[in-house]
């Protein structure tokens, strides 16, 4: 298919870059395999190392867990709460990840938080293909479509979303596969689209309700609409086969909708339609209300090391918005980022699913010619490719220093080479030498994710609170002691500590470390007195383990938790 040619630009470059992109780029196989070896490359380092991350990562965990305790794998719960938000999707297949391991005899399988990270994991690989695919579908050369997938491998957001059990790696990989059909269905009118294709779409339509619900629908659908309107007809939406299709992804999301549906008495829609979702839609939820244009500042860095480069081709877009295959990558961008933009909630993974369109219409502009240090303004903007890494580095040395006291020197190196690298990368842009630059910048941020994640993030001790006090826990000696927490009530400790962990306050976890057996107490220092009191009132005499210094991440502060133990018969 042929795509837009090239802007008015300087010489195309011809030296070490184009070359092995070329080579990179020979086949198809070829391709995969790179950009599989790159997202490797920037997925795995701290991925078994991290904590679960307070507060959605260790709720989806916990549910999941608690799906395996139980044995009921239809409703969702936390605790002795329904967690009723989103659809089972994801905890099915963290519960099957979880149990394979356990067959394989892997110890403490489920309290492993890296094991329910894998469905995110593989969500975040399968992301990076995909775009090369939808990149394929669109009619992009090869070379371009890998570059794509090679931005969306080293962005900074999909890596974090690689390292947390949630739900939206695996959703941005359905939409790619979604989009990638509905793309085949647009721009090839007078071709009959495949039955596999067909297959593809409304299986990965069906895997993206069962993981979240509207998303992918709504991204789809408003994509179709404009695009239909564009066309005045949309008769092209019947090669997809809605007939069969629609029937199909009924087939295999109603049986659980029914059975929840059943199993609530309605509940679980009414919490996650009138609370959950239209909660999102009136007010910031859980405190992460922002205004409109919060998702287009943090773009620059969640979307690193490519998103100046996006930005400097937005003029080559829109020269060529008429295009077909430009005008289905902003169909797919344009409005949902409106909607997402409109809502008062708002989170900084929400428009994840929309960065491979925006990945594509960078590469290509790149390979046009329309990225380069004469277009306006990209010389100063440009000092984004290496001011991101520097940041991360000061702002994460900073915080060793001030919450646990040193540096976290191992990491140092790591840190300095990727601002290195990434000053390279600009120097190569400033001098035109953009492919150069592009590809430079994917090993800075290869190198940063290796210090941050692989180096600097174990060394942080004060941010690994729960795992801290989980260890505190079984040094108490005790097979299977009754836990209470009081002040510090984060899910992730629930997750690591155990389902029957009790969340009280002060007052009321000395009752219950008068209840008699092998008890554990968690007291964070605002609890402490009124703890201090009732022990004193009962005549207790609870052993102070240890005290765990720490950060909350959610509160913004730094905690101390005394771990108090009494054994009574």
């Amino acid at each position: 298919m042929a795509v837009i040619g090239t802007a008015s630009a300087p010489a195309r470059e011809t030296g070490w870059s184009e070359r092995l992109v070329a080579f990179a780029t020979a086949r198809h196989a070829a391709a995969v395999a790179v950009l599989l070896l790159l997202s490797i490359a920037a997925f795995l380092p701290g991925f078994v190392s991290l904590q679960p991350i307070d507060r959605d990562e260790p709720r989806f965990a916990q549910a999941t867990k608690q799906m395996l305790e139980s044995g009921d794998f239809i409703d969702i719960r936390f605790q002795d709460e329904g967690r009723h938000k989103k659809p089972v999707g994801i905890y099915w297949m963290q519960a099957a990840v979880v149990s394979a391991a356990e067959a394989l005899g892997v110890p403490e399988a489920r309290t492993t938080v890296a094991l329910y990270r894998i469905p995110s994991l593989v969500g975040a690989l399968a992301t990076v293909l995909l775009t090369y695919w939808a990149g394929l579908c669109l009619g992009l050369a090869r070379r371009e479509a890998f570059l794509a997938g090679a931005f969306m491998a080293t962005s900074i957001l999909l890596g974090v979303e690689a390292r947390f059990a949630k739900t939206d790696a695996v959703l941005t990989a359905c939409s790619v596969a979604v989009m990638a059909g509905l793309a085949l269905a647009y721009l090839r009118r007078d071709q009959k689209l495949s039955p596999g294709t067909a297959l593809v779409f409304w299986l990965a339509m069906a895997v993206a309700i069962l993981v979240k619900g509207p998303i992918a629908p709504m991204i789809a659908g408003l994509a179709a609409l404009v695009l239909s309107v564009r066309e005045r007809s949309g008769r092209w939406l019947a090669a997809l086969r809605p007939g069969w299709g629609l029937a199909l992804v009924l087939l295999l999301v109603a049986p659980w909708f029914i059975a929840i549906w059943i199993k609530t008495g309605g509940t679980f829609f009414s919490e996650a339609v009138g609370q959950d979702m239209l909660g999102k839609v009136t007010s910031g939820q859980e405190k992460h209300g922002a205004p409109p244009g919060f998702y287009l500042i943090a773009f620059f860095g969640t979307f690193w090391p490519a998103a100046i480069l996006t930005a400097i081709a937005v003029p080559f877009v829109w020269k060529f918005r008429r295009e077909p295959w430009v005008a289905f990558c902003l169909a797919w961008i344009i409005p949902s980022w409106l909607i997402f933009e409109a809502v008062p909630t708002k989170l900084p993974h929400y428009v994840l699913p929309l960065y491979p369109a925006i990945a594509l219409l960078t590469a290509r502009a790149l390979f046009a010619g329309a990225v380069g240090p004469h277009r306006p303004a990209a010389k100063p903007a440009t000092v984004l490719i290496p001011f991101i890494p520097l940041a991360l580095a000061v702002g994460l040395s900073a915080f060793g220093l001030i919450y646990d006291g040193a540096l976290p020197y191992a990491a140092l190196p790591a840190f300095a080479i990727a601002v290195a690298v990434a000053g390279l990368a600009w120097y190569l842009f400033l001098r035109g030498q953009v492919l150069s630059s592009a590809v430079v910048v994917l090993g800075a941020s290869l190198v940063l994710s290796f210090g941050v994640f692989g180096l600097a993030q174990p060394l942080l001790r004060s941010l690994k609170l729960s795992p801290r006090l989980a260890e505190a826990v079984k040094s108490v000696g005790c097979s299977d002691p009754a836990v209470v927490t009081a002040g510090y009530r984060e899910p992730s400790l629930v997750f690591l500590v155990g389902t029957d962990l009790f969340m009280t306050d002060g007052k009321n976890a000395a009752d219950f470390l008068s209840q008699g057996g092998c008890r554990v107490a968690l007291i964070e220092a605002q609890e402490a007195p009124a703890f201090q009191a009732e022990v004193a009132a009962r005549g207790l005499a609870p052993s102070l383990i240890t005290r765990v210094p720490g950060f909350n991440i959610n509160g913004g502060h730094r905690l101390d938790v005394d771990v108090y133990a009494l054994r009574q018969p």
